[in-house]
């Protein structure tokens, strides 16, 4: 017999998104129905797994360092960035939309719920040969997007309209739209714990279940074709059931399904030392003093490779090569006081809100993290000299592709420049080192013109790093107020969508790339949207 549920709102997917709409739909007093497919301790999805990180405009931590930024120039740097073109209106007014909203209806209301912020505001996709982040935006949440999510979930399950009017069922997927005279009235699908259909029902459904960046398949079936052939290894940096499911559910139902090409993979991905999906990868924040050298060690130029510019161009770059994977070259001291891993379980000090343990960090380098993957990894070796270094690349890759000498001439080149002093560097790398030192942000994490071949400075080390597949920026197209647009070009009645799902509003609102923290913010605005279009109200004027 199947299993029947009856809800006000049935929201498929509890991660972020969902959370967020489902606490904004309580305060409506709204009955709500969340089904989500992973197990109730993983309630937050991979939001529960990130850094954390948010893209906001104006704040008061940015006031505080003297950055006075506007919503008209955040707006210019994102367009740069997106590059939409004239069939993008939707996602140009999700863009502008949150540009100009995410601070006083993300931010506030975060704060307001309970998460704060680190004081120091990261500056990420600075821009390389087109304008990026003219100022500082990435907002770090104290205690990491672990941190959000357990504030959100508390938030959510001690609702004072939680225990009438909230319901949440774990392992439950969802595989159908159920339509009624041309409106959506509630979803079928699977108790995949009992392997028994169910059936909810509701007035309206609000899709938030991800994107699908966890489907290599997809991922590669939908690889942007400018960048050639897919890579033959593609790490998995998303969440296990981000499949791709309910985009065809909706597109059955005639919703509009857009730009799935526009993912936004990372250019320096690892395995994970203990994984827990097939392919599982972590997503490194590259050492800005390390050397980026392609499958046969040659460094990439005339334009190195580098961090927290263009991560865009950074997996272009990688994937014009024949083997599309790429290494990093540096040594012990540039790794302690460098090194990270991108997501909450590889920064202990903040994920614990531990002033203490961050500070020591700063100070001393995280040689826990650095350790734990040199022991632990599959992509790291350290060595002693250049020749032996290049000998245990090759033995990991199985390969003899990477060449002696051009790791050596790398090196020495490099090398050759940091001796000459600063006055003289004629190398674009040093010069954006030279530029990162002078904000405070950066400065503490990053190396004073260090040498690679410098005996004082330990042992050498290379680093194997992959594509890592992370989130769609395309997706389910969705008006102002988060309805699924139809192919007849009208909402479809009874059916919304949130997150990324919807390519994090209008199906696509980042267009070809993102300045970075605007996936959470995105989660969280459109998850607010949605509640507030329910409930006949507008979040936004």
């Amino acid at each position: 017999m199947a299993l029947s549920y009856q809800s006000d709102v049935v929201i498929v997917g509890g991660g972020i998104a969902g959370i967020t709409a489902a606490i904004e739909l309580l305060n409506f007093d709204k009955e709500v129905l969340i089904i989500d497919r992973d197990t109730e301790q993983n309630l937050g999805g991979l939001a529960k797994e990130s850094f954390g990180g948010m893209f906001f405009v104006d704040t008061p931590q940015q006031r505080r360092a003297g950055i006075r930024d506007t919503p008209e120039l955040a707006f210019r740097d994102w367009c740069s960035v997106a590059q939409f073109d004239e069939t993008d209106v939707l996602p140009k007014a999700w863009a502008k939309t949150y540009v100009y909203n995410c601070t006083s209806q993300v931010y506030e209301w975060l704060k307001s719920n309970g998460v704060g912020f680190f004081p120091v505001v990261h500056w990420v996709e600075r821009g390389l040969f087109k304008p990026g982040n003219s100022y500082p935006r990435f907002h770090m949440v104290w205690g990491t997007g672990s941190e959000l999510t357990n504030v959100l979930v508390q938030k959510l399950l001690n609702h004072p309209k939680a225990k009438s009017n909230l319901k949440i069922v774990f392992e439950h997927k969802v595989e159908v739209l159920i339509e009624e005279g041309g409106k959506i009235i509630g979803v079928t699908g699977i108790d995949e714990v009992s392997n028994t259909v169910f059936e909810a029902k509701a007035e309206h459904t609000i899709v938030a279940a991800g994107g699908m960046g966890g489907n290599m398949e997809r991922v590669r079936k939908n690889w942007y074709k400018p960048w050639g052939k897919p890579p033959e290894t593609i790490l998995n940096g998303a969440h296990k059931y981000a499949l791709g499911d309910l985009h065809d559910a909706v597109e059955n139902k005639e919703g509009v399904i857009t730009h799935l090409d526009k993912n936004w993979p990372y250019a320096a991905g690892v395995h994970h030392p203990r994984p827990l999906r097939q392919g599982h990868g972590l997503s490194l924040v590259p050492p800005k003093s390390a050397l980026w050298l392609d499958y046969t060690g040659r460094r990439f130029g005339p334009m190195p490779l580098i961090t927290a510019y263009d991560t865009r161009y950074c997996v272009e770059q990688i994937c014009k090569q024949e083997k599309k994977y790429s290494w990093q070259v540096l040594n012990m001291k540039i790794a302690y006081k460098e090194f990270a891993i991108s997501g909450s379980e590889s920064n202990k000090a903040m994920r614990e809100k531990s002033w203490l343990g961050f500070i020591k960090t700063i100070l001393f380098g995280n040689k826990e993290l650095v350790h734990d993957m040199l022991d632990n990894c599959e992509d790291f070796v350290v060595a002693d000299t250049i020749e032996e270094l290049v000998d245990k690349m090759n033995a990991i890759a199985g390969t003899s592709e990477v060449k002696l000498e051009h790791v050596r001439e790398a090196i020495q080149n490099y090398d050759a420049q940091i001796d000459r002093g600063k006055n003289y560097f004629n190398d674009e790398q040093l010069r954006r080192i030279a530029h990162a030192r002078r904000y405070r942000g950066d400065k503490v994490r990053t190396s004073k013109f260090q040498k690679i071949a410098d005996p004082k400075a330990g042992k050498l080390m290379a680093i194997r790093e992959f594509i890592l597949s992370r989130k769609t920026l395309g997706g389910i197209q969705t008006n102002l107020d988060c309805q699924v647009m139809g192919t007849n070009g009208k909402p479809i009645e009874g059916l919304f969508a949130a997150g990324e799902v919807a390519g994090f509003g209008g199906g696509g609102m980042h267009g070809l790339g993102t300045l970075e923290g605007t996936f959470l913010g995105g989660c969280v605005l459109t998850g607010r949207v949605a509640a507030y279009s329910i409930a006949g109200k507008k979040l936004i004027e």
